[in-house]
This record gives structure tokens, sequence and C-alpha cells, in this order.
């Protein structure tokens, strides 16, 4: 009876044992570690690369724009190269059928924008980001190419050459010369020795000498300007002077002050619009014109054409007919109201009786 229950206790010892060497294994690993503690593991990096891209996106902004011509239609399948200054590789776009582009993801700084299409000349925009910003690009106008690709091909000089040449064979009916008229929009600026070539060839034109001669022959008749006398000598004097109101108002308009001035002496015909608007254009191109530079300026070459003619013809005139300079400078102004008229009549009837006059309606406003 003893025994048994010896046994049976070293069985209980034995059990307890057992149980104590289990939880104990667990609490000795964990007293191995120096600090004490179970290490974890490592949390997930991909928290950290999304906080990451997310500040990115917060720092870049974007560039968006649309591409027109210069009639104001949209210009599709344009291709688009942004420059970023901060950034070696550029990035591309392509506008869509409205004409409209988008660059996203942008970082901040100074940029520039290359914009090439079929047919168009290349243009380029430039600007600054800022950070986070969305810039948006109002106006992105392509010009036609065939004037860029001319230019590319020829120096300026050789294309108003070859300009020039065309406008020498201008005549209205075939026979009146109607040198002075651009019927290319976009004509190259024609230099100074090329003006005074023009207003030379306008002055010794055949028929303009021809009608100094009947409109002295009229005044003959009618006793105009009767201090010159009569007779030979006197119809001599009266074609001198109207030769002499012809080459100074051509030279003198049409060569030395576009040259000194830097103003082109033509008119460039428009022949597109609303009649309102090309009548209203017509008139004002009297006292406006386009500078060698491509822009609308103070037309003070041809007023002063009109004042510099009036006031050198004192010179050669009889004195009984010689003006004071209140009347010069009032001929002058009246000469600029007649020179509106007849670029009025130059917009809306000379281009039809012109030959040889050439059609640029790919180049036309």
């Amino acid at each position: 009876m003893l025994r048994r229950s010896r046994s049976w206790l070293d069985l209980r010892l034995l059990g307890v044992a057992a149980l104590c060497a289990v939880v104990c294994c667990p609490l000795k690993s964990v007293a191995q570690d120096p600090g004490g503690v179970a290490k974890l593991p490592d949390a997930p990096s991909s928290s950290m690369a999304q906080a990451q891209k997310k500040a990115e996106v917060l720092v870049t902004g974007s560039i968006a724009g649309t591409v027109t011509d210069a009639s104001g239609a949209f210009v599709s399948g344009a291709q688009l190269t942004l420059a970023i200054e901060s950034v070696k590789k550029p990035m591309t776009a392509v506008s869509d059928s409205d004409g409209r582009f988008l660059f996203s993801g942008v970082p901040a700084g100074k940029f520039t924008i290359t914009v090439e299409a079929d047919g168009m000349a290349p243009s380029t925009q430039a600007g600054n980001l800022d950070v986070g910003e969305d810039y948006e690009i109002r106006e992105l106008v392509l010009q036609v190419a065939s004037v860029a690709t001319q230019v590319d091909a020829m120096s300026v000089h050789d294309q108003a050459e070859e300009e020039i040449k065309v406008e020498e064979h201008q005549r209205l009916i075939g026979i009146v010369p109607n040198f002075y008229v651009a019927y290319n929009w976009n004509a190259a600026p024609l230099s100074s020795k090329q003006k005074f070539k023009l207003a030379w060839k306008n002055t010794i034109d055949p028929v303009n000498i021809g009608i100094s001669a009947a409109i002295a022959g009229y005044q003959q008749y009618n006793n105009d300007f009767n201090g010159y006398g009569s007779g030979i000598g006197g119809y001599g004097k009266r074609f001198g002077a109207n030769m002499g109101d012809l080459a100074v108002g051509t030279f003198v308009g049409g060569a030395i002050l576009p040259s000194i001035l830097h103003q082109d002496p033509r008119y460039f015909y428009m022949g597109r619009g609303t009649v309102m608007h090309r009548f209203w254009y017509a008139m004002a191109s009297a006292v406006i014109c386009r500078g060698d530079n491509g822009k609308w300026q103070p037309n003070y070459s041809s007023i002063g054409g009109d004042v510099a003619a009036g006031a050198i013809a004192n010179v050669y005139y009889p004195k009984s007919d010689q003006d004071g300079a209140s009347i010069v400078i009032e001929q002058g102004l009246i000469g600029a109201a007649a020179d509106g008229l007849g670029n009025v009549v130059q917009e809306f009837l000379f281009k039809k009786v012109t030959r040889h006059s050439p059609n640029y309606s790919s180049t036309t406003p």
C-alpha cells in the first residue's frame, strides 16, 4: 500500500517536471535576448514608398494649352517637346483633335515648349512653372511654313529680290505701273538698296513719264501755273515740275524716309474679311505701316513724304503758286487722306484689273 502510493506520487512529480520544462523553454529563449524582449519582424517598406510618391505629386505641376493656326483653327497631331531646366530628358506630347495638349508631373522651374506640325513653321514658347502649379498656355499659334522654308532656303535679301521682280510686272489693265502693292502678306522686308531700286523703277517707267507729259499738256491748255509762260518753254517747265513731283514723292516717301525709319513703303493687300474690316484697314494704312521688323507702326514715311514733296515743290514752282509752311502741312494731311482712298481702291478694285498679280491665298491674314 505504501509502495503504490509512492509510485503514484512519483508519476505526479514527473508530470509536474515535464510541465515546467515546457513552460520554461520559451522563457529561456527570451532570457537569452540581451534586451530581454523578443524581436519583432521589420514593418513593410511599401508605406514609405507610397508616402514618397505622394510627396512627389504635391511638388510637381502640369502644363496645358491649345495649338491653333493663324486663322484660329485647331491644329491636331502637333508634336510638342517640353524641355525642363532641372531635367535632362525632355517630355513629349501630341495635340488632340481639339488642339489640346497636357504635360503632367512636371517639376517646377523654367521650361521651353517647341511645337511642330506638318505644313507649319516650328514655334517655341518659354515660361516658368511654380511648385504644384497648373500652367495654362493661352496662345500657341503656328504660322504656315511656306515663308519660313523660303527664308531657310535663301536669304531674306534674295527673297525680297524675287518679290520685287514680281511686283515690277504688276500693271493696271496691263499698262499703268502698280509696283507698290505686296500681294504676299508675309513678304520679306526690303533693304535700303531695294527701296531705292523700286523707287527708281517707278520714276523712270515710260508709262509714268507719259502720264506726267499728258498732265503737263492739260495744264498748258488750261494755262495752269501761268508763271511758267506758254509755248514749248512753258510746256517743258510744266512737264519738269510734274516729273519733279513724281520723283520727290516717290524717293522721299518710298525710299529715303523708309530707309531711315526702317519702314516698308508698300501697301499690303488683305483681300479677306468683311467689307468694313477691309475698308478701315485700307484707310488706316495711310497713317500706319509695317516696319522692317514686321510690326505695325505710325506711317511717318508716307506722311513725311507728302509734306516734303509739297515743301520741295516750292523750289521749282512759280512764286505765285508757291505755298506757305502751313499750307504745305495742310496739303500733306490732305495727301494722307488721298492715300487712304487710294488704298481702298487698291483693296477692292485694282487687284481685279492688275495683270501678273500673284496669288498668295495661303499666306493672307
